[in-house]
C-alpha cells in the first residue's frame, strides 16, 4: 500500500479524485501548497480532501475542517484502501455556504465499504473549509 501512496502523489499519475486530470494539475496544487493555493469552491475542496485521506495527508485535512469542528488530530486505518469518488451534487447556498454530495468507496480488511454523504461548507476569508456532514 506505501507504494500505492507515493504514486499517487507524482505528476504524471492521475489524481485519486477521479478527475482524470493528473494530481498536480488537480489536487495536488491545493494539498501540497495549501497555504498560498486554497481550493476555488467547495466541490475542489472535497476532492482534494478525499485525496488527502487517500495519500494520508493529516496536516491538509486538519487545515481545511473548520475550527469548532476539527478534531485535534487524525489517525488512519492502515487496512484501509480507497477505491474511487463519485460526486453526486454540488449546490452553492450563497457565495460562503456550499454542500457537496458524494459517494466514497473503499476497503477495510476485504470488506467493502461505501461512504455516502451530503457534506457542508463554509468559505472564511477566502477560503473553503469542511464543516459536517450527513451519511446516507
Amino acid at each position: 500500500m506505501a507504494k500505492k501512496k507515493a504514486a499517487a502523489g507524482t505528476d504524471a499519475t492521475a489524481c485519486p479524485c477521479g478527475s482524470a486530470v493528473a494530481y498536480s494539475a488537480c489536487c495536488g496544487r491545493f494539498i501540497d501548497d495549501f497555504l498560498h493555493t486554497p481550493a476555488p469552491d467547495a466541490e475542489r475542496l472535497m476532492r482534494s480532501r478525499y485525496t488527502a485521506f487517500v495519500m494520508e495527508r493529516a496536516p491538509y485535512l486538519l487545515a481545511t475542517w473548520h475550527a469548532p469542528q476539527r478534531p485535534p488530530s487524525l489517525d488512519f486505518d492502515p487496512q484501509c484502501h480507497w477505491l474511487g469518488l463519485e460526486v453526486k451534487d454540488f449546490q452553492a447556498q450563497d457565495d460562503t455556504h456550499a454542500e457537496v454530495e458524494f459517494v466514497a468507496r473503499y476497503k477495510v480488511q476485504g470488506r467493502a465499504v461505501r461512504l455516502h454523504e451530503r457534506s457542508r461548507f463554509v468559505q472564511e476569508h477566502g477560503r473553503w473549509f469542511y464543516v459536517d456532514g450527513d451519511q446516507f
